[in-house]
């Protein structure tokens, strides 16, 4: 039997993604509410009525039921569609850049809870730990087989979760208050584990200026100040995205210039 092409192989990737991304967003809603992600099925968040499998057809659900829910009518957010597309894209993109392999694996384990942690760091400043400190163990131990490899991996953690330990207690020192939550060091700890300790300080640097570039466009609009919360791990996220996608081209196009 003849292999389906690297195209038929990455949509059909990309069609799994987008099932994967449906069961992000059941994370995504239930984790913040510390009930379970399986159990029970799927609901509408507003007449509480199961939802039909074929009311759960990622993305094409929502689209013929024109986003709202088929009985109540009541409207259901953007997010889930736009979740499931994301995951979708991200699986099809994965497998025709990486192929089969374990580093394809880490890669789409890491890439699904970047998406959970930004959507829920996004609607609640809330980084859960049943996400960060198990995704600290599998990226620690999927290092030993692919990269970044179990040394950098180690360094990564350290890196990652001290750096942010250090200005968190810092900041507390000096104004008397938190300036991050104690999710960001353990979700930087992760990247770190996923990415090793090179390509963290590259998503360090990429989440600190997207978040001054945040601060200061709200205080140049006036919506917001110096003490308004951002959500950091929001920025972590994305700089940890393309950390792992374009790291390495920025460094070397960062160091054309010494």
């Amino acid at each position: 039997m003849n292999e389906p092409s690297p195209a038929v192989a990455a949509a059909i990737a990309a069609v799994f993604g987008a099932i994967v991304g449906s069961f992000l967003n059941v994370c995504i809603y239930r984790l913040p509410l510390g009930t379970s992600v399986v159990w029970p099925a799927s609901a509408c968040p507003h007449c509480r009525r199961e939802i039909s499998w074929f009311e759960n057809i990622p993305i094409v659900s929502y689209l013929v039921l024109r986003g709202r829910c088929r009985i109540c009518r009541q409207p259901i957010g953007m997010r889930y569609p736009i979740i499931e597309a994301i995951t979708a894209a991200m699986f099809g993109a994965a497998w025709w850049y990486y192929g089969p392999s374990v580093l394809l694996v880490s890669r789409l384990i890491f890439g699904c809870a970047l998406i959970v942690l930004f959507a829920i760091d996004l609607e609640h400043h809330l980084l859960p730990n049943v996400i960060t400190l198990p995704g600290i163990v599998v990226g620690f131990a999927l290092s030993f087989f692919t990269e970044p490899g179990w040394v950098d991996s180690l360094i990564g953690i350290v890196i990652g979760g001290g750096s942010l330990l250090l200005m968190f207690y810092l900041y507390l020192a000096v104004r008397k208050k938190e300036g991050l939550g104690m999710g960001d060091p353990k979700m930087l700890a992760m990247i770190g584990a996923f990415l090793g300790w090179k390509m963290t300080l590259v998503a360090l640097m990429l989440a600190s200026f997207a978040g001054s570039l945040f601060g200061l466009t709200m205080m140049a609009t006036r919506r917001g100040g110096m003490e308004s919360m951002l959500p950091f791990g929001c920025f972590l996220a994305v700089g940890a995205a393309i950390a792992a996608t374009i790291g390495p081209s920025i460094v070397q196009w960062y160091l054309g210039f010494l």
